[in-house]
């Protein structure tokens, strides 16, 4: 005779257990693969930024449309696009700004500034929460978001010495507001639903490069590495987010992310050799150190567990 009665308390509590183990396990892989887009980018012989876009934002929605299918069926898919309504159109935009925004900056400054300033992305998503909603924001938190601020001003300085050029970090910062703003609207329409934002956003994107690009036109080698640039680092990154994050707290979301931060300048290095400046490397770890202390706040606040989607999302690149 088959059991059909409900599970015990201490059933429920190891699937819960099991559950949030596994949807760990996703979001580090998550932000191990979005830590690799720097050290993929670094490989790539073509010249034209906005062809790469063009070809990394094409793969990356092919890749999302595959993922949707596959879970939610082509009908269920349908439907997340045409539920997003405008929340879920602006998240879509500001992806599509902070791919772009991506690839461009990485040609004019080091992999480290770039993952570095995003580090902020929580706390100039809080700044903005108060500026367009007058969300309520700690003295701790201002303090967190002005020590954001003098870390990136310490980074941004040394693009000054003729090394880099302002612009790479001016376009990082970009990347940056661009992922604050989708945290803050994600979390005042909690209904948007992030896997078809964001590939909206990478069709965005393809349709503005498009008739940017010099030439589409790119060697077989360079071919495979938009693919692993899209495909992989883009899109599937975002597909294990999406499978794990609603399976974990959002502060341990915002950990595991910072995976990124501290794994992808370290790939460039081993890989490329590209060593960030000291200027860099202090500025980070004001950043970092502050980044730390917002996501400890998290940790000392939550008594059960968030949506990630409601309270901020980590940045992928």
């Amino acid at each position: 005779m088959t059991d059909t009665s409900t599970p015990g308390p201490a059933a429920a509590m190891a699937t819960s257990d099991r559950d949030e183990r596994l949807g760990a396990l996703l979001v580090f892989l998550s932000a191990f693969a979005w830590s690799t887009g720097g050290t993929i980018a670094r490989f790539l012989e073509a010249d034209d930024s906005w062809t790469v876009v063009f070809w990394r934002s094409v793969f990356a929605a092919l890749f999302l449309i595959v993922f949707l299918v596959f879970r939610d069926g082509a009908r269920g898919a349908a439907v997340q696009f045409r539920a997003m309504g405008m929340p879920g159109i602006l998240v879509g935009l500001c992806f599509a700004s902070a791919s772009t925004c991506f690839v461009l900056a990485i040609a004019h400054t080091t992999i480290a500034n770039v993952m570095l300033i995003n580090a902020g992305v929580p706390l100039f998503a809080a700044l903005l929460g108060w500026l367009l909603f007058r969300d309520t924001v700690s003295r701790t938190t201002w303090a967190a978001i002005a020590a954001v601020l003098a870390g990136v001003a310490i980074m941004v300085s040394g693009s000054f010495d003729g090394r880099i050029s302002p612009v790479g970090d001016m376009l990082a910062m970009t990347i940056a507001v661009s992922f604050a703003l989708a945290t803050v609207i994600t979390r005042h329409f909690s209904g948007v639903r992030m896997t078809s934002a964001v590939c909206f956003g990478t069709l965005v994107a393809a349709a503005v490069a498009f008739p940017m690009s010099g030439s589409l036109a790119v060697s077989w080698a360079d071919f495979g590495l938009l693919f692993a640039f899209g495909a992989l680092n883009l899109g599937l990154g975002m597909a294990l987010f999406a499978s794990g994050a609603r399976l974990v707290p959002a502060s341990m979301a915002a950990l595991l992310g910072t995976f990124e931060t501290i794994a992808g300048p370290v790939w460039v290095w081993l890989v490329h050799g590209e060593v960030p400046s000291s200027r860099t490397l202090l500025g980070g770890a004001v950043v970092f150190a502050a980044l730390l202390l917002h996501i400890g706040m998290q940790f000392r606040r939550s008594s059960k567990p968030v949506r990630p989607g409601v309270t901020g999302i980590p940045a992928p690149h």
